[in-house]
């Protein structure tokens, strides 16, 4: 019989290192650990990931976040996988095409291998009960605690806001709320997100200790730390999709060739894999050997010194080809609007009914139930 993801975190907690305290090589040392339970029991873990609906996602997010949530999702594990259209508005004054960038999230996930059978989408406007959460769990932290996020200070010096709204300082523990509405006890990030995930397990840890009477209502989430390679875009800076310098999921053959037809690389016509001195004929190379399932050297080697439209050539087909199924899947789901939005109501459905229990029980433990 499976363990239940609080239960885990209750046994685990004398051992989970906190990312904060120990650091990031101590969060990739619990990571390595953390696959090898996820491989012998998938269903201790529930996981909670998502992004935010501001444009249609890219090679970058594949690589570097997507095929590990349909990996953990076929290996068992249980996925939540939020949409959060609320944290649109934290670096922007309004939250543009939102109906649109919402449903273009979830043509993503479904045509990458999402399963919304065993996994569930959803949007946070539609959880009335995961954002209450926020309340009791901004009492739990310092103003100063969350100016001194690094994340946040990140944010804030690239906001496209004219001044920053409240909002941008409660981004943490709006997704402390992400995490815990569901008990989840993994969450995959990125080395930049471990301080978002220590305010998480900072919150979790207090509403124990002031809530709980000798009760675990929150387990402390592990980082799922990501060894996913990082993408330059086909200007050379990092894939972005404000930049407009990113291959999105949904984009055709011919767009893709035009786009790295069009990428920076560099004077030298031998083809070397050397991320430090050639970054953008490397990340090509990547790209291409991320496609192919093959290694960046084995592609620079077969290029050797035909150039760089040599280069461009082979990156244009493997994409194509690799994205190919991927992209007739898009299309099939786009022409049943009714599926997919059915799909993101289900969703919305089971994340409520987690959420409202979950707020029963945070009520409870506050004596707050009347």
């Amino acid at each position: 019989m499976n363990t239940t993801p609080q239960a885990v975190a209750t046994a685990d907690a004398a051992t989970t290192p906190s990312t904060d305290a120990l650091g990031t090589s101590a969060a990739q040392d619990r990571s390595a650990v953390l696959e090898e339970l996820i491989l012998k029991d998938p269903g201790r873990f529930r996981v909670l990931t998502g992004d935010r609906p501001t444009g249609r996602l890219h090679l970058g997010h594949y690589f570097g976040t997507l095929h590990n949530r349909v990996r953990l999702q076929n290996l068992g594990v249980e996925m939540f996988v939020i949409i959060a259209d609320y944290q649109v508005l934290t670096d922007r004054d309004v939250a543009d095409n939102l109906t649109g960038h919402v449903e273009d999230l979830v043509l993503d996930h479904l045509a990458i291998g999402v399963d919304p059978q065993r996994s569930t989408i959803f949007t946070h406007s539609a959880i009335p009960a995961l954002n209450q959460l926020m309340l009791p769990f901004l009492s739990l932290v310092s103003v100063a605690e969350l100016g001194r996020n690094p994340t946040v200070k990140d944010e804030i010096a690239h906001s496209r806001q004219s001044a920053v709204s409240g909002l941008m300082f409660t981004y943490p523990v709006h997704q402390a709320a992400d995490i815990l509405f569901c008990k989840g006890n993994l969450v995959p990030v990125g080395q930049d997100q471990l301080p978002h995930l220590e305010v998480t397990r900072t919150i979790a840890r207090r509403f124990n200790d002031r809530y709980g009477n000798g009760t675990t209502v929150f387990p402390q989430p592990d980082a799922l730390l990501s060894s996913a390679p990082v993408l330059l875009g086909t200007d050379g800076t990092k894939m972005s999709k404000s930049r407009r310098n990113a291959i999105t999921l949904a984009a055709d053959a011919d767009e893709t060739a035009r786009l790295l037809k069009g990428a920076r690389t560099d004077s030298e016509r031998h083809i070397t894999y050397d991320p430090r001195t050639r970054p953008e004929v490397s990340s090509l190379l990547l790209l291409a050997a991320l496609c192919q399932n093959r290694t960046p050297e084995e592609v620079a080697e077969e290029i050797g010194s035909a150039g760089a439209a040599a280069l461009k050539r082979t990156v244009t087909e493997a994409v194509n080809e690799y994205l190919a199924p991927i992209r007739a899947r898009r299309a099939e789901y786009a022409q049943d609007r009714t599926f997919l939005r059915g799909t993101l109501r289900e969703g919305n459905e089971r994340a409520r009914a987690v959420a409202d229990a979950t707020l029963a029980e945070v009520r409870t433990a506050m004596n707050s139930h009347y």
